[in-house]
């Protein structure tokens, strides 16, 4: 009786040890052949963890009200910090972000750069995630410039 005891025991523990023994990770790859980016990674590999989806978020506030009509920058600045709240309510931060799609409303350099600049400064970490950027004609609300989902993984 004891011995089923003791293997009862070692089984239960394995059980609960099991998401740690499948090691949690997130692998950064940039095959050759690829171009190599600061502002994001090619192939994104995750295993283990919380895998958390965002919503597109855009420049808007609890009330739903779109902020900073007009002046594409402080759209931008606001979806990364509407995103960082979404992340946080997950337990997540900007380095668990495997993957982001942004869309902006027609679409230039100057937006694309300005995304770009912005971005770094909620990126801090040497691994950016898969990124994909799309010029879009127009999103759900003419004052509505950018809107940003993300995929995390909690490890």
């Amino acid at each position: 009786m004891r011995l089923f005891a003791y293997r009862y025991i070692f089984l239960v523990g394995l059980l609960l040890m099991t998401p740690t023994l499948l090691a949690q990770s997130i692998q950064h790859i940039n095959p050759s052949g690829l171009l190599v980016s600061k502002g994001y990674t090619q192939v994104v590999v995750a295993q283990g963890g919380r895998t958390v989806y965002i919503s597109g978020q855009v420049s808007a506030n609890a009330k739903g009200e779109i902020l900073h009509k007009g002046d594409f920058q402080a759209q931008v600045r606001q979806v990364f910090d509407n995103l960082k709240t979404a992340l946080a309510a997950a337990g997540a931060t900007f380095s668990d972000v495997v993957k982001l799609t942004t869309y902006v409303v027609n679409s230039t350099d100057d937006k694309l750069n300005a995304v770009r600049s912005i971005r770094t400064q909620y990126y801090t970490g040497p691994n950016p995630p898969g990124s994909t950027y799309v010029g879009v004609q127009a999103l759900y609300d003419k004052d509505v410039l950018i809107e940003i989902e993300a995929i995390a993984v909690v490890r």
